[in-house]
C-alpha cells in the first residue's frame, strides 16, 4: 500500500472511510451471529452462498452499471488457471468464518482470526523457505501468547468452532500467499476481486449447500414464526457483506499502510465490544487480557513490518545513489 499525504480534506476522507469500514464490519459480523443464534438459522453454507450471490450482483452493478470502478480485464485462460483456484480458497475462507460464528462467540472468533499474521509468516517460512528478520518473529510472540491465553480462559469454548476459526486463518494466509504467485500480473482491488471470484464461489458452494442443508432449511421454514422476515435479514447481511468489500477499497485508497494496520486492529476491538453489548457472552478478566495482548501484538507486528519495509526502501535508494555516483 503506497503512502499518501494527509492534508485536512484527506484526513476527513480517511476518518470517514475507516468509520464506515468499522460500521459495515460490525454489522456483518453481528448480523451473521444474530442469524445463527437468534433466528436459529443453523446453515452456514447457505448464508455464505447468499453472501456470494449478493456480492456477485453488487460488484456487477458497481463496475458495469454505475462505473464506480474500472474493470480489470483478465485473460480467458487465466480465469480457470488462476481465478478459479483463488475462488475456491476465497469460498472456503468465508465458509469457515461463518461456521466458526455458529459455534463460538464473536469475541473469541475475532481473537483467533488475529492469528493470521503468524500463520502467514509460518507458512511462507515452511513452504516457500522465506527468511524473516528476527524482529518479525519476536513481534509474533504476544499474538500467539494472547490467543493461547484467550483460548484457555474462554468460557464458551467449542472445539469445532475453534478449529473452524483456526483453519480459517490458515486459509486466509494461503490465499495471501497464492495471490502473490497467481495474481501478480493483475493489480486487483477488492471490487474487482469480488467481481471475478464471487460468481465462481457461488457456483462452487450452491450445490453442497442445497445437498447438505436443503432439508434442514425446509424444516426450519415450517417451524419458524416469520420465515419471510428472517430471509430478508439473511439477504440484507449479504448486501452488507458486499458493502464491506467496497468500504475496504475506499479505506485502502484513502489511508496509509500504518493507518490501515492500526485501524484494522481497532476494528476487531470495536467488533468485540459491540458484539458483547448485544449478545452478552461471558468474558473473564483473563480472557479480556488475552484479547488485548493479541490485538496489541498485531499492531506491533504491523509496525515492525512497516519499519522493515522502510529500511529496505532506504537501502535500495542508497544502492541506487552509489551506482549513479559510480557512473
Amino acid at each position: 500500500m503506497e503512502e499518501k499525504s494527509m492534508n485536512g480534506s484527506g484526513a476527513v476522507r480517511a476518518v470517514s472511510a475507516v468509520f464506515q469500514w468499522w460500521c459495515f464490519n460490525v454489522i456483518v459480523i453481528v448480523m451473521n451471529k444474530w442469524i445463527f443464534q437468534k433466528l436459529d438459522f443453523k446453515f452456514p453454507l447457505t448464508v455464505s452462498t447468499v453472501h456470494f450471490i449478493c456480492s456477485s450482483i453488487g460488484a456487477y452493478i458497481a463496475i458495469k452499471v454505475l462505473k464506480l470502478k474500472q474493470l480489470i480485464e483478465v485473460n480467458p485462460a487465466d480465469r480457470w488457471s488462476r481465478i478459479f483456484p483463488m475462488s475456491c480458497i476465497f469460498c472456503l475462507n468465508i465458509v469457515l468464518g461463518n461456521v466458526s460464528l455458529r459455534y463460538i462467540p464473536v469475541s473469541f472468533m475475532q481473537t483467533i482470526k488475529s492469528l493470521t499474521p503468524a500463520t502467514t509468516v509460518i507458512l511462507q517460512w515452511l513452504v516457500l523457505g522465506k527468511k524473516f528478520d528476527r524482529r518479525v518473529w519476536i513481534s509474533l510472540v504476544p499474538v500467539v501468547g494472547g490467543i493461547m491465553l484467550a483460548s484457555i480462559t474462554e468460557t464458551s469454548f467449542d472445539v469445532f468452532g475453534f478449529l473452524a476459526a483456526f483453519f480459517g486463518c490458515v486459509v486466509t494466509s494461503t490465499k495471501t500467499i497464492l495471490a502473490e504467485s497467481l495474481l501478480h500480473t493483475y493489480n486487483f482491488d477488492s471490487i474487482n476481486t469480488v467481481y471475478y471470484m464471487a460468481p465462481y464461489a457461488t457456483m462452487i458452494l450452491a450445490f453442497p449447500a442445497l445437498l447438505l442443508e436443503g432439508s434442514g432449511i425446509m424444516g426450519w421454514m415450517v417451524t419458524h414464526n416469520s420465515p419471510a422476515e428472517a430471509w430478508s435479514i439473511i439477504f440484507l447481511s449479504g448486501i452488507c457483506a458486499f458493502c464491506l468489500n467496497f468500504s475496504i477499497f475506499y479505506v485502502i485508497k484513502t489511508t496509509t499502510a500504518v493507518t490501515f494496520n492500526v485501524a484494522g486492529n481497532m476494528k476487531v476491538a470495536v467488533a468485540i465490544i459491540v458484539s458483547w453489548l448485544i449478545f452478552r457472552n461471558p468474558i473473564s478478566a483473563l480472557n479480556a487480557l488475552g484479547c488485548t495482548v493479541t490485538l496489541l501484538g498485531c499492531t506491533f507486528y504491523g509496525y515492525v513490518r512497516h519499519k522493515l519495509s522502510e529500511e529496505a526502501k532506504a537501502a535500495s535508494y542508497q544502492v541506487l545513489e552509489k551506482s549513479k555516483g559510480a557512473v
